[in-house]
């Protein structure tokens, strides 16, 4: 057994282990604290296993489920981006791209390239996988708003017109679930949950 190369998966497993300590504005639907990191990439991979049927065709969910893994491992060093923003976002890629130079590192160079691969594939949204990985990032975080009354959207003065942006993965990643959204989206305008 090589010994150094699982002292280096250790350290990185002790490392993104604070994942549970970065909390997200979304707060958890029963509205009783902030969600965590680790908590969003747990329901995010649960939900892409659930929600497979409305991938496109040839998605693969074991791509998926470790994009949903890693795609915010980064945030242990670069925290975490209120989705709607706008001056946390001017700096954001650098943050993260020095805190995946920072993270991967730690671990053997075949598994450091493999979930760099991953996580820059996710971020980059161009292939099916990463896509409807992205779709149910998105997804995970509106639901919760939906059903805490739009508890974060308040809280950042979103308009209806930022959600629709961001929604739009949805539309690219899972299309069939879309409706559904665009409805949840014109009832959140019409019960005050979200401004127009």
């Amino acid at each position: 057994m090589d010994t150094g190369r699982l002292e280096q998966q250790l350290r990185f497993l002790v490392e993104v282990d604070k994942m549970k300590s970065v909390y997200r504005r979304t707060i958890l639907i029963d509205k009783t604290r902030r969600e965590s990191d680790a908590e969003h990439s747990w329901h995010f991979a649960l939900m892409a296993m659930l929600l497979l049927e409305y991938a496109p065709e040839n998605v693969s969910c074991e791509r998926v489920m470790r994009m949903a893994l890693v795609h915010d491992l980064v945030e242990v060093y670069a925290g975490d981006t209120f989705a709607y923003d706008e001056q946390g976002y001017l700096d954001k890629e650098q943050r993260e791209q020095e805190a995946a130079d920072r993270l991967f590192t730690l671990l053997p160079a075949d598994q450091s390239a493999e979930l760099r691969m991953l996580w820059e594939e996710f971020d980059r949204a161009e292939t099916p996988d990463a896509q409807f990985a992205a779709a149910i990032d998105r997804l995970q975080p509106f639901l919760n708003n939906y059903l805490t009354q739009g508890h974060t959207w308040a809280l950042g003065d979103v308009k209806s017109e930022q959600v629709y942006k961001r929604m739009d993965m949805i539309r690219i990643g899972m299309p069939e679930v879309w409706p559904f959204v665009d409805r949840m989206i014109q009832e959140s305008i019409e019960k005050g949950y979200l401004q127009k």
